[in-house]
């Protein structure tokens, strides 16, 4: 288990290096809310990060916060550690949602409603699976125009006219659900995918 220990990066990276196995598989980092309302992560500063953190083969893609690497042990450690650097390093607080190639490829395959545009057709994913309490929140809830789904642990929304237009906003989706999420358009959930195969 990677540890995030108190003393920061450097003995994360020290206990990541020393981690009884490391997995082969690639997985991605969706990071929330980044690069948005001064929220600065510098994509060449992450991937620097996640090396310094033991990863290999670390790549990112746009500027919204998606990182693909191999990490080195359990994903979902690897994935504290790099919150914990992100503060440390750039004094930002985000989380890191850790979804497998197949995973992603799930959630785009599981996508409900007839796609007019990929970059209107989002899945939100989300940082653990809801209540059936929150379930039924999202159901009940009047979108307007817009259409939301809860499968699994991923929220698929469909946008009449766009993200930027819709009263959908982080801040009540996290309220109906109870948890953290961040949200990429099937465009984005697609190349990831690709990338991390």
């Amino acid at each position: 288990m990677v540890a995030v220990a108190a003393t920061g990066v450097a003995a994360t990276a020290e206990a990541a290096s020393t981690s009884a196995a490391s997995i082969s598989e690639k997985v991605a980092y969706l990071l929330r809310a980044v690069n948005v309302g001064g929220n600065k992560v510098p994509m060449a500063e992450l991937r620097t990060l996640a090396a310094d953190l033991g990863a290999d083969d670390v790549e990112t893609y746009v500027n919204s916060g998606n990182l693909v690497c191999v990490p080195p042990g359990d994903a979902d450690d690897f994935g504290t550690a790099l919150v914990e650097g992100i503060s440390e390093r750039m004094g930002v607080t985000t989380d890191a949602i850790a979804r497998t190639a197949a995973e992603l490829r799930a959630a785009r395959d599981a996508f409900p409603y007839d796609v007019h545009e990929s970059k209107f057709c989002y899945v939100w994913f989300l940082a653990a699976a809801p209540s059936s309490e929150a379930k039924s929140a999202v159901e009940a809830y009047d979108f307007g125009p817009e259409r939301v789904a809860l499968i699994g642990q991923d929220l698929h929304i469909w946008y009449a006219d766009g993200a930027g237009r819709s009263a959908i906003t982080a801040t009540r989706l996290h309220r109906l659900c109870g948890v953290t999420g961040t949200g990429r358009n099937l465009r984005t959930v697609e190349k990831l995918a690709a990338m991390a195969e």
